[in-house]
């Protein structure tokens, strides 16, 4: 058992993130999708930029070793196994990292290590559970991918599979929190001797009691927390201090420890998303080489003629070689504390002041749209639940501003991943786009639709209450905001969606200067690479 350390503030450290646009500055990128555009900022405009990549660890098995043998809060793993023992390992799903890391995945690596450890104390009764909450259940190529070809060929199917929220003879009751919160599980991890936790965390919103009481919960546990009231007042998702839902998610965990001894394993990872030619990307375009400038201008022009669909599978098909940046175990509350640390010292960069408008420019790929279709209402998720929350302190974009993305909007929708999305999509939004009245006047009929259930457990869908959270997630830059436009997005989508939409940059500014206000103060949010704002009033 090892004590923790000292704590930086990156943040203050990064302020070359931030620079302001001036009459020679080049164009700047927006992702849209699956294309690219180049958009003139009005001069004294702010743009803020994402870090560059921190060094990865040189030796990630010696890291895990380190980690295993001498945990926070606990005692080591090697101690905490024996012969006729029941261990369960679960690990996140596929809706992390993204875009998928290059293989070998963390999580096999780390599951190897666990399982010799296992072998050698004698441990037989082993199960791995990928902890999937709603989401879809991976395939077999997924987890294979995931945990490496050596452990699925040992354990899939009967010992290597999804978790099913829906299966009533594979679920447990561990009680309710003193908020009256339900903590429904896996019965499997709950009877374990012990649990041991595989986590990749890439935001700081995710890991800690969040990976277990929602990863293997049900919808009775998961909408104590994934509810409008909750989102709203979780201010930020990035920030667990002062969310709400973090909160909710640490009460159920704290039953859930009571129930079963848990073993966290927690990674973090840098912000090298773009492979190769394309790692100019991720910089700032006045750094951007003659080389980088005519990679780029090939770039846009094939991805602008290229079939859309044959364009969504070659995106899907790239992958980040992200470096393992810190591998922390122990108690859950001691290892997600040093993994914020460690995603603050790769993501946190400082900003002074709101801005009447935000911009951003919103990419092909979310956490749940993995192999499948950004649909418009994962479009609204994207835009209002993640990078509008992607800051600590106050939102980048002032009370009343104005957010302007850049992504077309299709309306579109994956028929095996997403059912539930079309019928939201066709019969809710038809009727309001009112995070409240939706949530009381249709949620539970989706939750508890036969059909859709099935469909969560048969199939590859996402369960039926799936998009009401989505939904949800938007919930309080919905509150924040006096409007939202899409640049490109398909007009009757983004009607549907309750927003505006604009052929140019320059037609929303205008719109946007009808809400704010003339000579607006504009920032540019510059993701992906990922980060957050921490944002000083």
């Amino acid at each position: 058992m090892i004590e923790r350390t000292k704590r930086r503030h990156p943040a203050a450290e990064r302020e070359a993130c931030v620079v302001e646009v001036h009459e020679h500055s080049p164009p700047t990128l927006f992702h849209s999708g699956e294309q690219f555009r180049l958009e003139r900022l009005p001069v004294g405009s702010r743009i803020v930029y994402p870090p560059p990549p921190l060094k990865g660890l040189i030796d990630v098995d010696a890291a895990i070793c380190a980690a295993l043998d001498s945990p926070l809060g606990m005692d080591p793993l090697d101690a905490l196994l024996r012969p006729g023992m029941k261990l369960t390992i679960a690990f996140d799903d596929i809706s992390l990292p993204l875009p998928p890391m290059k293989t070998p995945d963390i999580r096999g690596r780390i599951i190897e290590h666990v399982l010799e450890r296992a072998y050698r104390a004698g441990v037989e009764d082993i199960h791995m559970i990928a902890a999937l909450a709603l989401h879809r259940r991976m395939t077999a190529a997924e987890l294979k991918r995931a945990v490496g070809a050596r452990v699925f060929d040992e354990f899939y199917p009967d010992r290597l599979y999804n978790h099913d929220a829906e299966d009533p003879d594979g679920i447990v009751s561990l009680g309710e929190t003193r908020h009256g919160e339900m903590v429904e599980l896996s019965k499997r991890a709950a009877e374990s001797d012990l649990l041991v936790y595989v986590n990749i965390n890439i935001v700081s919103m995710d890991g800690g009691h969040k990976s277990v009481a929602v990863g293997l919960g049900t919808y009775n546990s998961v909408k104590a927390h994934h509810n409008v009231h909750t989102m709203r007042h979780s201010k930020s998702f990035m920030d667990p201090a002062k969310s709400e839902m973090h909160h909710s998610t640490a009460r159920q965990g704290d039953i859930v420890e009571a129930a079963v001894p848990i073993f966290h394993i927690e990674t973090s990872l840098n912000n090298d998303m773009f492979d190769g030619p394309l790692g100019f990307l991720a910089k700032p375009e006045a750094r951007w080489t003659a080389r980088e400038q005519t990679t780029f201008a090939g770039l846009k022009r094939t991805t602008d003629r290229m079939n859309p669909k044959l364009r969504r599978a070659l995106f899907h098909k790239s992958t980040a070689p992200y470096a393992i940046t810190g591998v922390q175990a122990g108690a859950v509350g001691p290892v997600h504390e040093v993994t914020l640390e460690h995603v603050a010292a790769q993501q946190a960069v400082a900003v002074r002041g709101q801005a009447d408008i935000v911009t951003a420019g919103l990419p092909y790929v979310g956490p749940y749209n993995v192999d499948s279709i950004l649909n418009p209402i994962l479009v609204m998720c994207m835009g209002l639940g993640y990078f509008f929350n992607l800051y600590q302190g106050v939102p980048l974009v002032r009370e009343g501003g104005v957010m302007i993305f850049t992504h077309p909007v299709t309306r579109e929708f994956h028929p095996v991943h997403h059912p539930s999305y079309v019928d939201f999509y066709e019969e809710v939004l038809a009727t309001t786009t009112d995070p409240i009245e939706i949530e009381r006047r249709f949620e539970k009929s989706y939750a508890e639709d036969e059909w859709y259930r099935h469909l969560y457990r048969t199939s590859h869908a996402y369960h039926g209450v799936h998009p009401f959270y989505m939904w949800y997630w938007g919930a309080h830059g919905l509150q924040h905001l006096g409007d939202v436009i899409f640049v490109g997005g398909d007009a009757e989508a983004c009607r549907r969606l309750g927003f505006r939409r604009a052929d140019t940059m320059r037609d929303a500014l205008e719109m946007a200067e009808q809400v704010v206000g003339r000579d607006p103060s504009l920032t540019h949010f510059h993701c992906p690479p990922l980060f957050y704002a921490q944002v000083e009033a």
